[in-house]
């Protein structure tokens, strides 16, 4: 991507400091990009960001963050809502409510919180990009993860609405479903899977993709993501708005 395309844009993407949200703020970044990274844990010593702790999972962490942000750069012309997480397996009618509610904080009201706070002064200038990071989850959710994928399902309802609501002020909102792309969290546990069965992490991720119908026969990469992140961000995808965009793989409809 041309660096014009987002040279001196001031981008802020929480869950910055690992994963998919740190593959996204190198590739703004590259791409000429002022990057604020937010997020809880510490980033690495080399990320090109400026990084601000964050917990979003309040109202009053939300909002000290949109006060930082503001202070250090004068608003926000990209916002990357990535942060999320999901909460620990469990079956749809034993699963407690604090569980539900634990994953609607953090990857439904987390976006909506920070939304409230930064889009306005998008509105006013007449110009903005808002990327909510959902889940293939929230079409083809797997067994025992009913309140992550119920909660990814509602930020891509939430995310087409404030679309339509905000258009007409040159605010454009977008939505990014990635498939299987294993978290730091993940690949930790992968390895150990391979070193049990004496196979390769590779053969590990090989078996995993079929299991999951990916027709690519692999997984995919944080860098994978951030491409299309940094692409929907860009004047080049200037009429896209109120859509959802898959990177998956072409992962297969299974329940």
């Amino acid at each position: 991507m041309d660096t014009e395309q987002l040279s001196g844009r001031r981008v802020l993407v929480t869950g910055g400091s690992r994963g998919l949200g740190e593959a996204t703020v190198r590739r703004f970044a590259a791409a000429g990009a002022t990057v604020l990274a937010a997020s809880r844990s510490e980033p690495p010593d080399d990320l090109p960001a400026t990084f601000v702790p964050a917990d979003l999972s309040t109202e009053e962490g939300a909002a000290h963050l949109a006060r930082e942000v503001t202070e250090r750069v004068g608003g926000i012309d990209i916002l990357v809502d990535n942060a999320g997480a999901a909460s620990a397996p469990a079956s749809t009618l034993e699963r407690p409510g604090s569980s539900w509610t634990a994953d609607l904080e953090i990857n439904l009201l987390s976006a909506v919180r920070l939304d409230q706070h930064l889009v306005p002064g998008m509105t006013e200038r007449g110009d903005g990009v808002v990327v909510h990071v959902s889940s293939i989850a929230s079409h083809f959710p797997r067994p025992g993860q009913t309140s992550y994928a119920a909660a990814k399902a509602a930020l891509n309802a939430y995310s087409r609405a404030l679309a339509a609501e905000v258009g007409p002020q040159g605010v454009r909102v977008v939505c990014v479903l990635p498939g299987f792309i294993p978290t730091p969290g993940a690949l930790a546990h992968h390895r150990e899977m391979a070193e049990n069965r004496g196979v390769s992490l590779e053969q590990v991720h090989r078996d995993l993709a079929t299991t999951l119908d990916v027709p690519m026969a692999r997984p995919g990469t944080p860098e994978d993501a951030a491409e299309l992140i940094a692409f929907l961000a860009s004047a080049r995808a200037g009429w896209l708005t109120g859509a959802q965009f898959r990177v998956d793989g072409g992962i297969l409809p299974t329940v």
